[in-house]
């Protein structure tokens, strides 16, 4: 019989590069690398002796390690790193009775969980960086092919003026620039070393603690903090307020690319591939599979980053409950990010467009999109308030006979007073009504380049 397991989502919902970050090995084997550091940085400071180091690096290897017991011990214990220190104490002294007593030397068993969640934490930025990178080279590539590509905007879920298909990915394109340039900043505060020992004074070391955080944060190539942050849990806030406004930009295409494909819309649509998007009963569907995951993520996020930001006004030194609340949820939302990016980077660089589609679109009003174009001419010479009433009493009218705005104003001598047939025309076509569409995807686009080279 299989073993239980919560994992049947987990291709949906998850990358698995990101899953195998936080799986238990992972969890695990970044304890044991803090441990394996720690003994390297203790011997050349010489806390410890050098002979030491080699039977207790052998030692800190994941799958040495009995999961299920560990896992049960977990509950007595009260965290990961008790039961795991005792296991990693008990197989070095089966090799080397000597070298286990400098085990741990000086360290909490937060230093270890800590230290261990930033190296994982290190190696989920680097999958978060590159798949930000493809996903913003995808957009960017969009944005340039569709920059003229006429549709209608809306406002209010109701058409509104033109835009252009190219202006609103580099929307989209615009929003992943800053967080790649958020995460950028923020990696020198996250990634650094905890280690505090007891209480944050590293007292047990006597002299050489500030030597030990020195090699320590060297050897494992993290910052050296200030102090220690063992109940100072912004750091990891940040990141996860990031993750947050990740999820939420990737919401935003979700959301805007499930609406273009709705069956009245029809106009950019998901790439097909066999059995994607399909009904149970309804052969004809052709769902936003990809898009709902971004929509869900987004939803999922904002619960997940409350609960680190609840979770952040810890008691004094080291806290009850509230740092255990942070131990799966950061990692749940650096997962859910992570499969939200898989499902964007299968959509975007594949997406199809029917811009014949948009333009009958674009006319489904019969020239009310452009009413604010008339005005505007209007304005120009009969005054804005003028000009606003005698194109909405035409638009009225054209909705109520059911006729073409074009027509409706080609009749109106208040208006063909001020504005000729080939004027109304120009007017009244989308093309030329694009407004700063255009220089808005270079200027995306150059964002984007820029921050890449």
């Amino acid at each position: 019989m299989n073993s239980p397991s919560n994992q049947l989502f987990d291709a949906y919902f998850t990358a698995p590069a990101m899953r195998a970050i936080f799986c238990d090995h992972g969890r695990v084997q970044g304890m044991l690398d803090f441990e394996a550091a720690l003994a390297r940085a203790e011997a050349r400071v010489g806390v410890i002796p050098s002979e030491a180091v080699a039977a207790i690096e052998a030692a800190c290897k994941a799958e040495l390690y009995d999961f299920p017991a560990l896992a049960v011990a977990i509950g007595s214990a009260g965290n990961s790193a008790i039961p795991l220190v005792k296991a990693l104490g008990k197989r070095i002294a089966a090799r080397d009775a000597e070298a286990e007593r400098h085990v741990h030397l000086g360290a909490t068993s937060q230093d270890a969980m800590d230290s261990g969640l930033v190296l994982q934490l290190r190696a989920a930025i680097t999958l978060l960086e590159n798949d930000l990178a493809t996903l913003a080279e995808a957009l960017a590539g969009q944005a340039r092919l569709h920059a003229d590509t006429p549709l209608a905007g809306r406002t209010w879920l109701q058409h509104a003026t033109p835009v252009t298909l190219g202006m609103k990915i580099a929307g989209w394109l615009g929003a992943l620039t800053r967080h790649r340039q958020r995460l950028a900043e923020l990696k020198p505060r996250l990634l650094c070393l905890q280690f505090g020992g007891a209480s944050g004074s590293l007292a047990a070391l006597g002299d050489k603690a500030f030597a030990v955080a020195g090699a320590l944060a060297e050897e494992l190539d993290l910052a050296l903090p200030e102090q220690p942050w063992h109940t100072q849990r912004d750091r990891l806030v940040e990141f996860a307020s990031l993750l947050g406004l990740v999820a939420g930009s990737l919401g935003k295409l979700g959301r805007d690319l499930s609406l273009l494909m709705q069956t009245e819309a029809g106009e950019v649509f998901e790439p097909a591939a066999p059995g994607k998007g399909g009904s149970s009963t309804m052969p004809h569907k052709r769902n936003p599979v990809s898009a709902a995951v971004l929509i869900g993520a987004a939803t999922r996020a904002p619960g997940l980053v409350a609960t680190l930001l609840a979770a952040m006004p810890q008691e004094h030194e080291r806290s009850l409950g509230l740092w255990h609340a942070e131990w799966e949820t950061l990692p749940e939302l650096c997962c859910l990010v992570s499969g939200a990016l898989q499902q964007a980077l299968l959509v975007v660089p594949g997406l199809e467009v029917d811009a014949a589609r948009m333009r009958r679109n674009l006319d489904l009003t019969q020239g009310l999109v452009l009413a604010e174009a008339v005005s505007i001419a209007l304005a120009q010479r009969i005054g804005r308030d003028a000009a606003h009433h005698l194109v909405e009493r035409c638009c009225r009218q054209a909705v109520k006979e059911g006729a073409h705005l074009r027509a409706v104003l080609g009749a109106e001598p208040e208006v063909t007073a001020q504005l000729s047939a080939d004027e109304l025309d120009r007017l009244l076509d989308a093309a030329h009504y694009l407004g700063q569409a255009r220089r808005w995807v270079d200027r995306a686009v150059a964002e984007h380049q820029n921050f890449s080279r």
